[in-house]
């Protein structure tokens, strides 16, 4: 065996040993984390177990073939560790010793410990493990309890130096005695790509000991007779030990010169003790858990890694014609992403409820449409609704239908043809999307991936301050699909984007018959939000029921195909405005900015008046390059109606300084005034820009303009003026 390497790992919160199984979890639950070439893993199947006591030196009386080909595939230390390795003993620091003290308290530590490393475990993923069906399950559970009995029967057998290893103890001294050990069987599974040829699973055995500090990853392989074995070659282990009251964690390998490292499933041994090593210390001591649920918890990883690769490859094309000012990029791929994923979840869906059909869908507030264009391509009926139309619309085709219309939460904004409601960052409808569903029929599901933080009505306001405003919203949005009967569950998707965790609305909480008294319960929590009637006066559930024909206890798939009574769920509700107006200083008045600029360079001037100067009096030397004032201390001087109109604008006082760059410099939150001399040359593509405007320290600087006229890039008074290119037309905003 060798040291790959060791680090110290400094615990001033005391989170060790505990922290120790937090960061192993990471890696065992969540490798991509770290590895990028992988895509996940699959936890099969969990046991507790114990190793076998070692029997003399090779393999048994009755082992067979296989078992004596495991037994001789041990690295002996005559063997000599691998080029550039190291045995333990000669690792950096001093290896710590287990007296008998130290292994009683080992010994006491060892249940709490244990369920320590358990935890992760038992809340890791449980839709992963259980979403196949009861059977596969067991099945798994079974096929654990075959590899570990013939793994045992093989360590007994004479695999000495494994068991050794194993149970973390020295090259010379024997097992302790025997104790319970945590037992994983996962799938990892790799990216699939042209870049990584290696496209299949690999299974790995995990053995989690507690008690000694390690865990050890035993790959799979398979035998000549097609059965699973341990790949010899490729078990690896990490530890952590104590010394003297320092905490040390080691990534140690069992047979060095023969690792084999396929850049993926197996990472070079230099990656393990160096990369790998560096994120299990710091991951040990973070002491904080995210709060949200793994990536991909809801689907096979499998099956997303093969459909988002498939339609990368496919709607790639989209990023070089993208006709929106919008990074092209990120919506691509981040679309892409959101559809891989939806595809999936509606394959396991028909698979679970036995259906053929395809769902259909309704994409509120849909924006670019691409999220639609991709669904209805891969053949899912349905549209995207937006208040506003885009550029690339056009570029879909009639197969994607798209329509410009406003979406307003009323008796007529229901949608009972649909299988799924949207919402992908669909802002003010965001928490209505829950209730649109579960008014639309009885058989309708929503998703949710909220971006902006919006109530019922107007902006969310965060209501516990231990939470953060994106959790707490996450959580209210939870807590809306649970009023309108939903069985709401959350996912944590991969796309480029920090607002990444949806909401999915797949099942009733009730039955169909109780649809009105369940209406009820949404109408009170609606209301109750606001304080505001969600009807008229006299028009409660009953009237609406009545004026629908519909008896009290109605079924609720007819409700969703009846018309209701017009009228608002919520009065004061208002859709975002088809022409989003710019509020980035750039409409301000012309004479506002420039009396804003005006001011703020009479401060950092010193007070001088500004007057018309054609050239810098007493030589470039003697030019006044003003001082330097934070953002604050401008602020300040500045009187309150003109604070309060710039408040109103994205940015406010700082925006409209960046804005007029010509004149001024915003750095850190300190302004100066720019001095054109220690400006780079404009580049090609800028000269046709040259002169198209008046130089504001020819106008207004007390010493002129710092450079001369042929050098400065603004006119140096109205002779000097060309008229501006053609710009193209502005693009929509999105």
């Amino acid at each position: 065996m060798a040291e790959l390497g060791r680090v110290v790992v400094r615990d001033p919160a005391s989170l060790l040993p505990g922290g120790f199984w937090a960061g192993v979890a990471v890696w065992l639950e969540r490798p991509q984390v770290a590895n990028k070439r992988l895509c996940g893993v699959r936890l099969e199947a969990r046991r507790s177990a114990t190793l076998p006591r070692a029997e003399a030196r090779g393999p048994g009386p009755n082992a067979g073939p296989e078992q004596e080909e495991q037994a001789g595939a041990g690295c002996r230390p005559e063997e000599g560790p691998g080029p550039g390795q190291r045995f333990p003993e000669e690792g950096p620091g001093p290896r710590p010793s287990a007296g008998p003290a130290e292994s009683q308290g080992r010994r006491q530590q060892g249940e709490a410990q244990r369920k320590a490393a358990a935890a992760p475990l038992l809340s890791g993923a449980p839709e992963q493990r259980g979403k196949a069906g009861a059977g596969e399950g067991d099945f798994a559970a079974l096929h654990l309890d075959s590899l570990w009995d013939d793994f045992s029967q093989s360590l007994a057998g004479g695999n000495r130096e494994l068991l050794t290893f194993l149970s973390g103890s020295g090259a010379e001294s024997q097992p302790e005695a025997q104790h319970e050990l945590d037992v994983v069987l996962r799938t990892v599974i790799p990216k699939t790509s042209p870049h990584c040829p290696l496209g299949g699973p690999r299974k790995e055995i995990v053995v989690q000991d507690v008690l000694n500090g390690t865990v050890t990853f035993l790959p799979l392989e398979e035998g000549d007779e097609g059965n699973l074995k341990v790949k010899m070659s490729n078990v690896y282990q990490i530890q952590l030990s104590q010394n003297e009251g320092e905490w040390f964690i080691s990534v140690l390998i069992f047979c060095p010169e023969r690792w084999h490292s396929d850049g993926i499933v197996y990472p070079k041994p230099t990656w393990l003790g160096e990369e790998l090593l560096a994120k299990l210390a710091r991951w040990c001591v973070e002491g904080r858990q995210s709060g949200f649920k793994s990536t991909l918890s809801l689907v096979s990883i499998m099956k997303y890694s093969k459909a988002y690769q498939e339609l990368k490859e496919k709607y790639k094309g989209m990023v070089k014609v993208w006709p929106e000012v919008t990074d092209p990029e990120k919506f691509v791929y981040e679309d892409v992403a959101i559809a891989a994923y939806l595809l999936i979840l509606w394959e396991e869906e028909r698979a679970e409820r036995g259906l053929t059909a395809k769902q259909s869908f309704v994409d509120l507030g849909c924006g670019n449409g691409l999220l639609v264009h991709i669904l209805s391509s891969e053949g899912h009926p349905g549209r995207g609704i937006d208040v506003r139309r885009r550029n690339i619309w056009d570029m879909y085709g009639p197969q994607t239908h798209l329509e410009e219309g406003a979406v307003t939460p009323n008796d007529n904004t229901l949608f009972p043809e649909a299988d799924w409601l949207i919402g992908n960052h669909s802002d003010e409808l965001t928490p209505w999307i829950p209730v649109i569903a579960a008014r639309s029929s009885y058989h309708c599901r929503f998703f949710v991936l909220p971006c902006c933080f919006f109530d019922f009505i107007g902006k969310y306001q965060r209501r516990q301050s231990t939470k953060t405003q994106y959790r707490g919203y996450l959580d209210f949005l939870t807590e809306v699909g649970s009023a309108c009967g939903f069985h709401v569950v959350e996912d944590c998707l991969r796309i480029p984007s920090t607002k990444r965790v949806c909401l999915i609305g797949k099942s009733r909480t009730y039955p169909a018959a109780a649809e009105a008294s369940m209406d009820e319960q949404r109408t009170r929590y609606i209301s109750s939000r606001r304080g505001c009637p969600v009807s008229p006066p006299g028009e409660g559930l009953g009237a609406l029921e009545a004026a629908a024909g519909h008896a009290p206890g109605a079924q609720a798939g007819q409700r969703g195909t009846e018309a209701r009574p017009e009228g608002l769920w919520l009065s004061g509700f208002h859709p975002r405005e088809k022409a989003e107006r710019v509020r980035n200083c750039a409409t301000l008045p012309r004479d506002f900015i420039d009396q804003v600029v005006l001011r703020v360079a009479r401060l950092l001037l010193g007070g001088q008046r500004s007057d018309a100067g054609s050239a810098p009096r007493g030589g470039v030397e003697a030019w006044n390059r003003g001082g330097s004032l934070s953002l604050a201390e401008v602020a300040s001087e500045l009187d309150r109606e003109t604070l309060q109109r710039l408040k109103r604008e994205c940015g406010g006082l700082q925006t409209l300084l960046r804005n007029s760059h010509q004149v001024f410099q915003v750095v850190n939150g300190q302004v100066r005034i720019r001095d054109w001399r220690e400006e780079k040359l404009w580049e090609e593509k800028e000269l046709e820009a040259r002169k198209t405007r008046i130089c504001w320290f020819f106008t207004h600087h007390p010493d002129g303009c710092v450079l001369p006229s042929d050098c400065c890039p603004f006119a140096h008074g109205p002779r000097e003026l060309r008229p501006a290119p053609a710009t193209r037309k502005k693009r929509q905003l999105l």
